[in-house]
C-alpha cells in the first residue's frame, strides 16, 4: 500500500493512468454500459459507484485544456428524460480536481459507445445510477 492513493485505485488502474499519454482517453463506466466487449482495456471496479472512481482519478489524471469536448456523457435516448442528477456530481469533482469549470458534452448513445471503443481504457464499476457513463481526456502536467 502507499499512502494518499483512493481505495478506488487499484494497481491495475493506476497503472492504466500512468501509461496514457496527452489526449488518451478513458471511460468510467457504470454498471449497464457494455465494457468487457468495447473495451481495448478492461479495468474492473466491482462493488465500486462510479463517483468515488472519477474522484479517486481525477487526484491523478490532469483533464485537457487544449481541446473542447474532454469530459463526455451519454445522452439519454429519450430527449424527454431530464438531465441525470449523477452529472451534477460529475461537475462538481471536475471543477474539484481541476479548479476551474469543466463542461460535460453529451453525446449519442451509438456515438458514445463509439467512441468508448476508442478510448485507451475502459474502467467497469457497478454503478447503478442511470447515464453514469463518462469519458475524460488526459491533458499534461505542467512543470
Amino acid at each position: 500500500m502507499l499512502k494518499g492513493v483512493p481505495t478506488t485505485i487499484s494497481p491495475e488502474l493506476m497503472n492504466v493512468l500512468m501509461s496514457m499519454g496527452h489526449g488518451d482517453e478513458i471511460v468510467i463506466a457504470d454498471g449497464n454500459f457494455p465494457a468487457d466487449s468495447h473495451a481495448e482495456r478492461l479495468v474492473r471496479a466491482d462493488g465500486l459507484g462510479g463517483l468515488p472512481v472519477i474522484e479517486g482519478i481525477l487526484k491523478f489524471l490532469p483533464i485537457d485544456t487544449f481541446v473542447k469536448d474532454v469530459a463526455v456523457v451519454m445522452q439519454p435516448v429519450d430527449a424527454n428524460t431530464p438531465e441525470p442528477p449523477i452529472w451534477d456530481g460529475f461537475r462538481r469533482a471536475l471543477e474539484r480536481a481541476e479548479g476551474r469549470r469543466v463542461d460535460l458534452t453529451p453525446i449519442e448513445r451509438f456515438a458514445f459507445y463509439e467512441r468508448a471503443r476508442e478510448a485507451y481504457a475502459i474502467v467497469a464499476t457497478s454503478e447503478t445510477a442511470l447515464y453514469a457513463n463518462l469519458i475524460l481526456k488526459k491533458g499534461v502536467v505542467a512543470p
